[in-house]
């Protein structure tokens, strides 16, 4: 679990975009499952780790404080 937060933080570090979809998590582990991939997700969410972004009919998510969120849009 540790291994795949890491690789989470890494990848969303590393990459020009601050916000990701759900798809962009589960390509990193190929060999997991999807439920088990948005359980780390929601962990680290509860953990302040990663934000959770909605407009209603997409959902993404980015690093906590990187980026444009909900909370400072107009």
């Amino acid at each position: 679990m540790e291994e795949m937060k890491k690789a989470i933080l890494e990848f969303a570090e590393t990459n020009k975009k601050s916000k990701f979809y759900f798809n962009d998590f589960t390509a990193l582990f190929p060999d997991e499952k999807g439920r088990d991939v948005k359980k780390i997700l929601t962990q680290m969410i509860n953990e302040e780790t990663l934000d959770f972004w909605s407009s209603g009919s997409t959902s993404m998510y980015g690093l906590a404080g990187a980026g444009k969120h909900a909370d400072g849009e107009d």
